[in-house]
């Protein structure tokens, strides 16, 4: 199986402490001249993409990144374009923005783009989303507007994520816990990432990430270590 490197990020993006995390991606990625490309699609149905998608590539380029570009994805017919998809499968860093997840999930599922995502994870680039970009990676997607589950993209199977744990995100642990008996539920922490490198994962940022799986609760601060199968292995 492919070891797919993987940056799961609570929000609040491109502040503070989350630039460890970005670091840590951009090196996994190969480097500062390795590609960035910014996926600003969860962003468009409030007419936010370029705004955003601007944000990403400013914050990108202040970490010393050199080549960052900022995705046509934005809809569902960007998203099966050869254009697009050729861009992604160059990529060594693909981040996918905050903002609506059950319209990105909708976006991708079943997509030239998302295929090409999953080529470029395969030949070693990094898989990074924050908040509705984390939230749609896993198998399970809570749809906070829509007040349902969905399905994610599945690239980490058992799980769903709960991004803006330390404010929002902890209060849709007990309801979700009760829907999803056995899976699990992964918080992160706002300015907070969790990265699986190909071989472990790490909690990098500000905050903590948290682990609630049939009744127990694992915390991880900051620089630790999930132990060894903590989290499912990825699919694909």
């Amino acid at each position: 199986m492919t070891a797919y490197r993987l940056v799961l990020e609570g929000g609040a993006e491109f502040g503070g402490q989350m630039a460890i995390a970005d670091r840590k991606a951009l090196e996994m990625a190969g480097g500062l001249s390795s590609p960035v490309v910014i996926i600003a699609a969860a962003a468009a149905p409030d007419h936010n993409q370029r705004r955003a998608g601007g944000n990403g590539q400013r914050w990108f380029q202040g970490l010393g990144a050199k080549d960052v570009s900022v995705s046509g994805l934005i809809d569902r017919a960007s998203a099966n374009q050869a254009e697009v998809a050729d861009e992604l499968r160059q990529a060594g860093l693909i981040y996918l923005l905050g903002g609506f997840p059950g319209y990105l999930a909708q976006t991708l599922q079943g997509s030239t783009a998302w295929d090409a995502i999953l080529q470029a994870g395969q030949a070693g680039a990094v898989i990074a989303g924050s908040s509705a970009g984390a939230m749609v990676l896993c198998e399970h997607l809570y749809d906070p507007p829509q007040q349902q589950l969905t399905a994610g993209l599945g690239l980490l199977p058992g799980t769903c994520f709960l991004p803006h744990h330390n404010t929002f995100g902890q209060t849709w642990a007990g309801h979700l816990s009760a829907l999803l008996p056995g899976q699990i539920l992964l918080g992160v922490d706002e300015q907070t990432g969790l990265v699986y490198d190909g071989r472990v994962w790490q909690v990098l940022g500000a905050g903590q990430a948290v682990i609630y799986q049939a009744g127990n609760v694992q915390v991880y601060s900051s620089r630790e270590f999930l132990p060894e199968g903590g989290l499912p292995e990825l699919r694909f």
